[in-house]
């Protein structure tokens, strides 16, 4: 079983209270894919231009990661994102962002990839994302990301959208933007009634949110002390839960709170050094240690 993954494929420059990294890789594609790559096979459709790293290309590869539906536009530029985090590491100022090929990104499936069972939407304008829709007509589980840009801005593009996903994975400012609402608990009943079937809302440093139906609940981030770069992190987080749940070709209750558990520690790793440096260095071992470690502080 593979996971298809649609989105942004970047060149960072992140800067820290602490430190300055420049032409890191990243993109919403990009962190779910390796994130996801410690479950299973990954698809991953992008664009970039003629100016990114063939070793950037290598490094996914080697994760096993099929990048065959990376486009590579010639004599275009990569898009390329600037920020600066706060003393407190959640808050961050965009200081420069250049879409360049991103957008005009129109993602056309090869016939393998229509085939796909799971597929996530990561972060991009809503009309692209429910084009690739059309393009999975056989998909069993379909999720999606958006961001406050595209709540603004296309907000009718992004309630249709919600009638089309099975899931929706979201942070607590989109999620508040969304239903008018600061109560998180009332704004994700309120957004799963826009469409999904069930809605996870990201916390940040203090975890996420599940609603569905018939349940709501929240997990706890694990405690790290060690956080150096949150870039990604809800991409990570995204990319392991929905890796777990293509793993287990199941998305039924009780998986979905593992799946859930899995996205919160493989964000644990990913924040822990810049761009993917972390990542590269962990196993699933690693992982499995750390869940471990979690279910123990969750025990009562």
């Amino acid at each position: 079983m593979s996971l298809l993954v649609v989105g942004s494929v970047a060149i960072d420059n992140v800067e820290t209270p602490d430190a300055r990294r420049d032409d890191l890789l990243g993109g919403s594609a990009t962190h779910f894919s390796y994130a996801a790559s410690f479950f299973t096979r990954v698809r991953l459709v992008g664009v970039v231009g003629e100016d990114f790293p063939r070793t950037h290309i290598d490094l996914l590869s080697q994760r096993g990661i099929d990048t065959s539906g990376l486009q590579v536009v010639s004599g275009g530029r990569t898009f390329r994102w600037t920020g600066r985090y706060q003393p407190n590491m959640n808050d961050r100022e965009t200081l420069d962002v250049q879409l360049n090929v991103f957008g005009q990104f129109d993602p056309v499936l090869s016939d393998d990839y229509r085939l796909a069972k799971y597929v996530f939407l990561a972060n991009g304008v809503p009309s692209v994302q429910m084009k690739v829709l059309d393009q999975v007509p056989g998909c069993r589980l379909a999720v999606a990301d958006t961001m406050e840009l595209w709540i603004e801005q296309t907000r009718d593009d992004v309630m249709e959208l919600f009638q089309r996903i099975d899931g929706l994975v979201i942070n607590d400012s989109e999620a508040k933007l969304l239903t008018g609402t600061t109560n998180l608990a009332l704004a994700g009943h309120l957004v799963r009634a826009m469409g999904p079937k069930f809605v996870v809302i990201k916390k940040g440093e203090h975890g996420a949110m599940f609603f569905s139906e018939h349940e709501m609940y929240v997990l706890p981030a694990y405690p790290t002390s060690r956080v150096v770069d949150p870039t990604g992190a809800g991409d990570s987080f995204a990319g392991g839960m929905m890796g777990y749940l293509t793993e287990q070709d199941n998305f039924d209750p009780k998986t979905l709170k593992t799946a859930m558990a899995y996205g919160i520690l493989v964000a644990s790793f990913n924040v822990e050094g810049f761009g993917l440096e972390r990542m590269q260095k962990i196993s699933r071992d690693d992982i499995e240690a750390r869940l471990a470690e979690y279910r123990q502080m969750l025990s009562f």
